[in-house]
């Protein structure tokens, strides 16, 4: 019998979910390479490989044989192949930016553990997709919103959330998609260089927010009285910043998120906020003169540092701070800890830290891969964003996990 891969689902699963791998048809005890190859949407190749050794019955199974060293990874690591993909071009991200069209992802199966591929013994196709069968993208241009709306498959109501992404502008699906498959109608919202929007606003304006939140409330399918916001880096700021100054705003959930206004004042009815000093002399080379921009800001928690400070006392959601302890960009632990305390001497518990070792800045849905160096979102110059590879893995399946479960309680 000829060797072959057998995948399960076996033509198609959702980006996020896990997929289980075996090889059947091997010899006993042979020694062979597998290797996973995707192409994002510029043409740029992901790959990993890993050695394996099919047990005495020829098979070899993913979930209970553990990959020798050699490769990309090694251990018991059924979903390996898939989360130790990288890029062939040096510090290159994985971006969907089509959400409606899948990756395709091709297996291989190798003979022997050379450092050239041996002969090609088997190979497949399979399709990761962003969305289930019957959910919704819909656009929304009403009024100043720029938006897509994502809604599960059915006429009920759900949950509503907004997900607002970090510096760098334009509209980001990939998130609100995902979400939208585990039941949550989902508002992917651009708030800058995208369509008409401003291309480089000197000032945020939360009223623009505020309409976002009034058209998800007004939506027939998004069941009232509020709704949750999930944000990372910049757009987690501007979630605290909705949460504080305004109405119906259940649950947030701040992916590395700044506590105070950066980068960009902020402003609501006569109120505005300014922005943290930024020194960017304060940024230092690694030995592989790459930046390290971890230090640069003001203290929000010192003078004069505490006038952008978010006034995160005056919110009445609840909150879910998902930190990295590598974070390079932002300090998202430190910023975390500090804010909670400050809510703690005010009587107030409405807040969690899920704080993971070896997460740095760049937080994604499970199987995205890591993204440890590269464009700096503010200075565009190459820099270290932090993370290590397994830790990072572990921890988007379980921040995933943990985020859904925040927003079904408080939704």
């Amino acid at each position: 019998m000829a060797p072959s891969i057998r995948l399960s689902p076996a033509a198609r699963s959702l980006f996020d979910e896990p997929l289980a791998i075996a090889v059947q048809g091997l010899g006993p005890r042979q020694q062979v390479t597998l290797r996973t190859s995707l192409r994002d949407e510029t043409g740029q190749l992901f790959q990993a490989s890993a050695h394996y050794q099919a047990g005495d019955d020829g098979e070899l199974d993913l979930a209970r044989c553990p990959a020798l060293p050699g490769g990309s990874f090694s251990g018991l690591e059924p979903m390996g192949l898939l989360w130790a993909l990288q890029p062939q071009k040096p510090f290159w991200q994985l971006v969907k930016r089509d959400v409606q069209s899948p990756f395709l992802l091709q297996l291989e199966v190798f003979e022997g553990h050379g450092e050239r591929p041996g002969q090609l013994l088997a190979q497949a196709q399979h399709e990761r997709a962003f969305l289930r069968d019957g959910v919704r993208r819909v656009p929304v241009r009403e009024g100043r919103i720029r938006a897509t709306l994502f809604l599960p498959p059915g006429e009920d109501t759900f949950p509503g959330i907004i997900d607002i992404h970090g510096v760098g502008g334009g509209l980001s699906e990939h998130r609100a998609s995902l979400l939208a498959n585990h039941g949550f109608a989902t508002l992917a919202l651009a708030y800058y260089q995208f369509e008409d929007l401003p291309q480089k606003p000197n000032k945020l304006h939360l009223e623009y927010f505020e309409e976002a939140v009034n058209y998800m409330l007004q939506h027939p399918q998004v069941k009232s009285p509020g709704v949750g916001l999930l944000g990372f880096s910049k757009g987690a700021e501007v979630s605290l910043a909705m949460a504080a100054f305004l109405k119906n705003i259940m649950a947030v959930a701040s992916l590395n998120g700044p506590v105070a206004v950066t980068l960009i004042p902020l402003s609501y009815k006569d109120k505005t906020i300014p922005t943290l000093t930024l020194y960017e002399h304060k940024a230092k080379a690694t030995n592989s003169k790459i930046l390290d921009y971890s230090d640069v800001l003001d203290d929000p928690f010192q003078a004069p540092g505490n006038q952008s400070l978010i006034p995160l006392e005056k919110a009445e959601a609840q909150f879910l701070f998902v930190v990295g302890q590598d974070d390079r960009v932002v300090k998202s632990e430190y910023y975390a800890t500090e804010v909670c305390k400050l809510l703690q001497a005010q009587g107030k518990e409405n807040f969690q830290i899920l704080s993971y070792p070896g997460i740095g800045h760049c937080i994604d849905p499970p199987f995205f891969p890591l993204y440890p160096i590269g464009s700096h979102p503010v200075f565009h110059k190459l820099a270290v964003l932090g993370g290590e590879l397994r830790a990072y893995s572990k921890a988007q399946v379980h921040a995933w996990s943990q985020i859904q479960a925040f927003f079904k309680k408080y939704l």
